[in-house]
């Protein structure tokens, strides 16, 4: 991965075959060359032997960099050069990341990873998320509960972001992405009619659950017509700045 970054910055793209594979792709859509780096420091990121998360910022700047650079590339594959779209599409990435730690708290945790926040956790360890799970009403599961409580609120508002920038799509596009969200977001929704029982493991969606959900997407394609354009709200990208297409 760190070679590919260094080939992509010297524009090389016969140094790795991956790379060579994926440089026609790259090209014909014309991915923005530091949207593609930020995605790599994300991966870079994960690839850590231990990782944690200190603070609300450093979060979202991880879920921007490993998800709402996707929302960024597939603009572009779509044709959508909007930049408040673009904007809608980075919350719509950050929301489904956020969600996936949600999700994923002890498994992550048995492969020394903390995404929660020190700031909301304290210094409580991986190892310890792990310990915590076998006793749900101790001290420090009944922080970690609070975690992912405050973390699907927060995704709860970038995913309410996420789909105002559905309508710039065409409308193939809307219902492929809105049924997408609709049913990760499920997933939040799940953990949250649960109590919040991380430590239970993933939740798992029904294929009736899933049906569900893209029948309320789809619903959502005859608001198209009277649907304004939405202007972005730059306050979620406070601790974003500096990032690419980050006003």
């Amino acid at each position: 991965m760190v070679k590919i970054r260094a080939a992509l910055i010297a524009g090389d793209t016969t140094a790795d075959p991956a790379l060579t594979s994926f440089a026609p792709l790259m090209q014909d859509q014309e991915f923005p060359l530091p949207v593609l780096i930020a995605l790599i420091d994300g991966l870079l990121d994960d690839q850590r032997e231990q990782v944690i998360i200190a603070d609300e910022a450093e979060l979202l700047r991880y879920a921007y960099r490993v998800a709402g650079t996707v929302g960024l590339l597939m603009c572009h594959v779509l044709d959508c050069h909007d930049p408040d779209a673009k904007a809608h599409a980075i919350d719509l990435g950050i929301a489904m990341q956020l969600t996936n730690i949600a999700r994923d708290v002890l498994e992550d945790a048995h492969m020394g990873r903390r995404y929660l926040p020190t700031t909301w956790t304290g210094d409580l360890s991986p190892q310890q998320i792990v310990t915590a799970a076998d006793n749900p009403n101790s001290d420090d599961a009944l922080i970690i509960t609070n975690a992912v409580k405050r973390l699907l609120e927060m995704a709860e508002r970038f995913y309410t972001s996420g789909a105002k920038g559905f309508a710039s799509l065409h409308w193939r596009a809307h219902m492929s992405i809105a049924i997408a969200a609709k049913v990760y977001r499920q997933i939040g929704v799940q953990l949250a009619d649960q109590d919040y029982a991380w430590h239970e493991g993933r939740q798992i969606t029904t294929r009736t659950t899933k049906l569900i959900c893209s029948l309320k997407a789809i619903s959502g394609l005859f608001k198209r017509i009277s649907r304004r354009k939405h202007e972005h709200n730059s306050n979620l990208h406070t601790s974003l700045r500096g990032l690419p297409y980050v006003s």
